[in-house]
């Protein structure tokens, strides 16, 4: 039931909204290409966001809701496979500690991701620039919370008391997410600032 919920979010968070008329003098590709600039992973963010490009045209929100549906997707099977990383056998004390401390870390940041993806949905072509800043606000504190869970987490793991076989696979997917998360913020801020500058639409206050 679960995976359930987990998968209808995801299809909702991409068909809510009718995309945004496309510039035919600029690619989809190119579009992602320039907004990642502003991004710390440039690379990962080009590499991660290009299977939405048909998606995203060039849609600022589109690229927003692509963006943090990577993320959510990465901290949804990291949240996994720490849970079950938790459950093996030989592990010390404080290796234990460590995985059931990321463990939880991991379902906020999750939780937290999807509570963004929802807020994001609750912007429509009629919102005020009010309630634009308000939503986005609500976005920008959620992912920032995900990503200092994500840095928790690694921080469990950065003694020697830690062995390689559980340090090396649980640090690699935590960095990933922590690092599609950044992104996914980067591009949030840049969609913030524009809504800030123009507002969403001609009659806000």
């Amino acid at each position: 039931m679960a995976n359930c919920g987990f998968y209808l979010l995801l299809f909702l968070s991409f068909h809510y909204f009718t995309p945004a008329t496309s510039d035919p003098t600029v690619s989809a590709s190119d579009f992602i290409k320039a907004a990642c600039k502003t991004t710390r992973f440039y690379a990962l963010c080009v590499t991660s966001l290009a299977p939405y490009s048909n998606t995203i045209q060039q849609s600022e929100r589109q690229l927003v809701r692509a963006a943090l549906t990577v993320a959510l997707s990465k901290a949804q099977s990291t949240k996994l496979f720490v849970a079950k990383f938790s459950n093996s056998t030989g592990l010390k004390p404080r290796e234990f500690q460590a995985l059931k401390d990321c463990k939880d870390n991991m379902v906020d940041s999750f939780d937290q991701l999807s509570q963004s993806i929802q807020e994001l949905a609750r912007l429509n072509n009629q919102v005020t620039s009010r309630d634009f800043r308000w939503h986005m606000s609500n976005v920008q504190t959620w992912v920032s919370a995900a990503l200092t869970d994500d840095s928790t987490c690694l921080d469990g793991f950065s003694g020697s008391y830690t062995s390689g076989k559980v340090k090396v696979p649980i640090t690699r997917r935590v960095v990933y997410v922590a690092q599609v998360t950044s992104n996914a913020l980067a591009l949030i801020n840049r969609f913030a600032a524009a809504g800030h500058r123009s507002g969403p639409t001609s009659n806000a206050p």
